[in-house]
């Protein structure tokens, strides 16, 4: 299952990294139309917007799995192995905890999205807000399902004295 949520996590992270640079002719449209015709793109502050959300919860997932998430640990490396890993339990559980309530409570905001046809911005461009809504959904119940794994390994090292799992992946 573990390389499952990996192959995942790593899809999710290239297609918000093609999405950002997508984002970057936007912009640089947005700005050329602007300054040399006076006229920006329409819609580009309401497509920009959602799509930085969009882009950060894209990469949550991956984040974790390649141990990319910060990760303060003056303290824990002065304790042995098994306790450095009994802390990472915590941790884990503590971000599982976090963003398993994230994906419980924007679960209901994104069905009223799609359910109500609701856009972002008026005029000529409106632009619909339920896919990045659903992204929201989908990235914070990935990285709940991350941190999951992440605390099982840090509970396997713990009972064998082990240091616990910084980066759990191949990436």
């Amino acid at each position: 299952m573990t390389s499952f949520i990996d192959w995942v996590s790593k899809a999710l992270m290239v297609i918000a990294a093609i999405l950002a640079f997508l984002l970057c002719f936007l912009v640089v449209g947005d700005v050329s139309g602007r300054v040399f015709f006076g006229s920006p793109i329409k819609g580009t502050t309401e497509v920009i917007s959602l799509a930085i959300v969009t882009i950060c919860f894209l990469q949550a997932g991956y984040a974790i799995r390649s141990g990319g998430m910060l990760n303060v640990d003056t303290v824990v490396i002065k304790f042995s192995p098994r306790w450095q890993s009994i802390f990472g339990v915590l941790g884990a559980f503590a971000g599982m905890f976090f963003f398993a309530f994230l994906c419980y409570g924007t679960f209901e905001g994104a069905v009223h999205a799609w359910a109500s046809n609701e856009f972002e911005g008026e005029g000529a461009m409106r632009v619909p807000v339920w896919p990045a809504r659903f992204v929201i959904v989908l990235g914070t119940g990935l990285a709940a399902l991350c941190y999951l794994i992440l605390m099982v390994q840090n509970f396997e090292r713990a009972i064998k004295g082990e240091l616990p799992v910084v980066s759990s992946s191949q990436h």
